[in-house]
């Protein structure tokens, strides 16, 4: 795959950074590695590969966390409208590292919240006073429950009206169960566009029976490894994945 990439164009962070879609719409789709090999081929002229030192697939890692009682994870599986996430977000690459509130709205957008921390502070006790600003919960009693580890690439295309995420290799350390899971064959692109826009990647992904999908990491990370946890409302996408041959 990464030879693949070698094909695109490159576009710098700070490039990058200037691409502002004000009226930003997101979609996620869910394919296998070989079709996301496809993909890059029939994409390679018409979009950017995001390059930052020499590297176009960059590696991530996320520890998300909850109440005890797992309401966050809860209410996405009850399907609230209204919703928030917490994490830590480490861009391994950059060394950037951010703890951050995800809002979701009953009108289906997202908005997020973020201040900067060291590194290799990965625990969210001594950011207290942001969570309690943004967040809905205590944050005295939030407790670590998942990580994971995923590679992402990141394209433009070249009328910079939208970006395509790419993320493969995605793992998963349960700390609550201990169990941990390898989904290598998962791929999850999410593109974001600037309004309704004509975007390219959706004529190629429709070509290749790539359909939208919803997909949470930490709610589908959740499922797949704390058995004691209710999924009902995520069996259709666990299914999914056994179809794919995934899981």
């Amino acid at each position: 795959m990464n030879d693949l990439l070698l094909n695109f164009d490159p576009i710098s962070l700070d490039e990058m950074s200037g691409i502002k879609l004000m009226n930003r719409t997101d979609t996620k789709f869910i394919t296998t590695v070989a079709r996301l090999e496809e993909l890059l081929v029939k994409t390679q002229e018409q979009y950017f590969v995001q390059e930052i030192e020499g590297l176009r697939n960059m590696p991530y890692f996320t520890r998300y966390f909850d109440t005890p009682e797992c309401k966050m994870y809860v209410s996405h599986q009850n399907g609230k409208k209204t919703r928030q996430k917490v994490r830590v977000r480490s861009y391994e690459q950059s060394g950037l590292a951010f703890v951050e509130v995800k809002n979701k709205n009953n009108h289906g957008r997202t908005k997020k919240k973020r201040i900067s921390l060291e590194h290799k502070d990965v625990n969210q006790e001594s950011y207290n006073e942001f969570l309690s600003q943004h967040l809905n919960y205590n944050p005295e009693i939030l407790l670590a429950q998942i990580e994971n580890n995923f590679n992402r690439i990141t394209l433009v295309n070249k009328q910079k009206t939208e970006r395509l995420t790419i993320d493969t290799a995605l793992n998963f350390n349960n700390i609550v169960t201990g169990n941990k899971l390898a989904l290598n064959q998962l791929v999850i692109i999410e593109l974001k566009r600037d309004g309704n826009v004509y975007s390219p990647i959706r004529d190629i992904m429709r070509d290749l029976h790539i359909q939208p999908q919803g997909f949470s990491k930490y709610c589908m990370g959740m499922a797949l490894t704390n058995e004691a946890l209710k999924r009902n409302r995520l069996k259709e996408r666990l299914m999914l994945l056994e179809k794919m041959k995934i899981i």
